[in-house]
């Protein structure tokens, strides 16, 4: 009998920004056990069942293990030279006819958390010389990046949060008893060490439509009508401001513009404000006082803001609180953690060139041009069109608005090209799809969302087990691609006869690291990183502590000096957002369309993973599928009870599921869960396709956008509801 080598790999999850430490039980080259790293010093406490399961992606039964080339209604595999041929031909032939805008991109969440994916994808698209990229971004995280840009001056610049030092928690459209408080920023334990303050006296408020698992244990909730936390958040402002209750020194040192938000408020009424978020003026002026007089206090807002067509309004009001409250830079406030590596900088010098849609003259935001854009510009005939796609990790099909208009766009496109581990709703057009590897076959190390975490950490993400023998790491798809299609990565001449040469001498000296890749670039961003303690971590001080290293103490100071502004203040009055909250403060107050009586909401599920990791049994012991959430009045009126089959429908699309009935959100608001409803085919097309629940976004007209960030309202649009049968 062949004994089987059995090891620990001790490295960190990257589904998320809170990147846990993780210990991995090998046997041979499989994933037998993933446990909490109880020995890493700053993410140990944090571990979830997306990161326990992980390796049931990597042994998906479905799994892509091979480029799959579409032979009819299915397909065949084919070598990487034939798909690069392939793939390449097509391409430069659709941009020598239309122009390199003919090409397109679109990349999804997963492609953020390696340390590679978006450089190289980036790299390609200069390459090729696209303006024709499409992110996720504009589903939920868009307002941020705007408001980040117009008050800090940096697109990337996230206060962190001071937890353990807060007295006074306001939580706008977060579920951190879900979500371990995390999103652009990441706090280990955050909720757990928010709950141990409000032992010692803390208060927590949570704004939220829902009685979430974050209300059952707050002091006080906040029941907003969805998509009008902008209206609750103004309000406080301007209670804080009309009675005095500013933070003088940094309303007049560290800001500029608390002029111009006094101009706004005094056009604001309490009552008005109050009445259309639906929240008592009384409990708004307390919340109000009780924040602006706390000894130590912070406003965090998440992705309930966001997505609405006054999101990014609500998330700059939330930014507004903490700066003329003076929780900026201070104990129990919000802080910049600058981390190992300048991302602030980086970021600077790896910004787009600025670029309109063709269609409708909107702008790129961080990046990026917005998916509700994507199935027209496909569609719409004339310079510029896209012809042919890259789906980059991503399934914008489920996430994103009403995905059977763009399903219907990637139909008709000359070539779509997907690159994942298994086949998605979004790739059901596919002509290639190209196998990528899972985290837990690759090496990281996430230099770039170092100033994200609350404390300076660096740990390096070791691979645990080698990846099949046909798969490849998207930064060598994308650089092999550039190579096959006589582009120049990164739009720099010679960089692709440089790389080719240091292929050469890796396989002379038969020495792999001599190949130009990403560990040149982590090699250099650590070599150049920030002084702690009067010295730079060194590369071998990173491989010797496989559990991470804290690199110093959390500190205070670095606020001011990280902004970006000219002045180097905080904008706290931006035009374009004043401009659009009076255009808020002049439209009649909210109400149901007639046919369609009910805001259509989200929610955090502690074992889901927006719309990539829904079809993994782990994740879901008690059941595979979403559902609709109703308030009993509600359903009582409907004639609807728990269990009962219904109809949810709005003008551009209608989903059948089970009512669970509930009185967890407030009347007239409905709950379905994002991200499930996709489909995942046999790409071998021995076996149906297999999907679990509905798309709950085939609900959402993706025409109205918030016009700051692009954002759809796919957390506050209007549906109808009726039971079948």
């Amino acid at each position: 009998m062949t004994a089987v080598n059995t090891k620990t790999v001790h490295t960190f999850c990257r589904y998320c920004l809170a990147s846990c430490g993780i210990e991995v039980t090998v046997e041979g080259n499989r994933v037998t056990k993933i446990s909490p790293d109880k020995q890493n010093p700053h993410t140990w406490q944090d571990f979830c069942a997306k990161g326990r399961t992980a390796n049931q992606l990597v042994e998906h039964p479905r799994r892509i293990l091979n480029p799959m080339r579409r032979v009819g209604d299915t397909y065949v595999e084919a070598t990487w030279d034939e798909a690069f041929t392939d793939i390449a031909a097509r391409m430069n032939a659709l941009i020598d006819a239309d122009g390199p805008d003919a090409i397109g991109l679109y990349y999804g969440n997963p492609s953020g958390f390696s340390s590679s994916n978006i450089v190289f994808m980036n790299g390609w698209l200069d390459a090729v010389g696209t303006n024709n990229r499409y992110a996720v971004g504009s589903v939920d995280q868009n307002a941020w990046h705007v408001v980040a840009d117009a008050m800090y001056g940096s697109l990337v610049m996230a206060p962190v949060s001071d937890i353990d030092n807060c007295d006074y928690f306001l939580l706008v459209g977060t579920n951190p008893a879900v979500s371990a408080w995390n999103w652009l920023e990441t706090v280990p334990g955050g909720w757990r060490r928010a709950l141990d303050r409000q032992r010692h006296g803390a208060r927590i408020v949570v704004v939220d439509p829902l009685r979430t698992e974050s209300v059952e244990k707050a002091d006080v909730h906040l029941a907003v009508r969805p998509g009008q936390d902008w209206a609750l958040l103004l309000a406080m402002v301007k209670v804080i401001l009309d009675e005095g209750l500013e933070h003088e020194q940094d309303c007049t040192e560290l800001a500029t513009g608390v002029a111009e938000l006094r101009m706004l408020v005094a056009h604001a009424d309490l009552d008005d404000l109050a009445s259309r978020c639906d929240v008592a003026r009384t409990q708004i002026e307390r919340v109000a006082r009780e924040f602006a007089t706390a000894r130590a206090a912070m406003v965090v807002t998440r992705t309930g803001v966001s997505m609405h067509l006054g999101g990014t309004v609500a998330e700059w009001l939330g930014h507004v609180l903490n700066v003329i409250t003076g929780r900026m830079d201070r104990p129990g406030g919000r802080r910049f953690e600058p981390g190992y590596v300048d991302a602030i900088r980086l970021g600077a010098l790896a910004k787009a060139k600025p670029h309109k849609s063709r269609l409708l003259d909107r702008d790129m935001v961080a990046g990026a041009h917005a998916l509700s854009e994507l199935p027209a510009e496909i569609t719409t005939a004339g310079p510029g069109q896209i012809r042919a796609m890259v789906i980059n990790c991503g399934n914008p099909v489920v996430s994103g608005p009403d995905g059977a208009k763009l399903d219907s766009a990637f139909e008709q496109l000359d070539l779509l090209v997907a690159i994942d581990l298994v086949q998605r709703e979004s790739h059901r057009h596919a002509h290639w799809l190209l196998p990528a590897v899972h985290w837990l076959e690759r090496d990281d190390l996430l230099s770039f969302t170092s100033a994200m975490h609350d404390e300076p950490y660096v740990q390096y993400g070791a691979k645990a087990v080698e990846p099949p023998p046909g798969a490849r790491q998207e930064w060598r798809i994308f650089t092999d691609l550039a190579i096959a299609m006589r582009k120049p990565l990164f739009g720099a001449k010679g960089v692709n006869g440089f790389i080719g040469a240091t292929r050469r001498v890796a396989r002379l000296t038969r020495r792999p690291s001599m190949e130009f890749g990403p560990h040149w670039i982590d090699r250099l961003l650590v070599a150049t990183s920030r002084k702690f303690n009067g010295r730079r971590v060194k590369w071998r001080d990173i491989m010797a502590n496989p559990h991470g290293l804290v690199l110093g103490e959390r500190e205070f100071g670095h606020f001011r000096e990280a902004l970006r502004t000219e002045d180097k203040k905080v904008h706290a009055a931006p035009p374009e957002f004043v401009e659009r909250a009076r255009e808020l403060l002049a439209e009649p107050h909210p109400g149901p369309p007639e046919g369609y009586p009910f805001q259509l909401a989200g929610r955090r599920n502690r074992h889901s993973m927006n719309s990539w990791l829904n079809e993994l049994p782990g994740l879901h012991p008690s059941g595979k599928m979403n559902e609709v959430v109703i308030h009993p009045d509600d359903a009582a009126a409907l004639g609807v009870t728990d269990g009962d089959r219904v109809r949810v429908f709005s003008a551009v699309g209608a989903i059948e599921l089970a009512a669970s009935v509930d009185d967890r959100p407030r009347r007239g608001v409905v709950v379905v869960d994002h991200g499930w409803g996709s489909r995942i085919f046999d790409p071998r097309g021995k076996q149906a396709p297999e999907s679990f629940g509905v798309n709950r976004n085939l609900l959402i007209d993706g025409g109205p956008v918030d016009p700051l960030s692009q954002t759809s309202a796919l957390s506050s649009s209007y549906v109808g509801v009726e039971r079948i049968g």
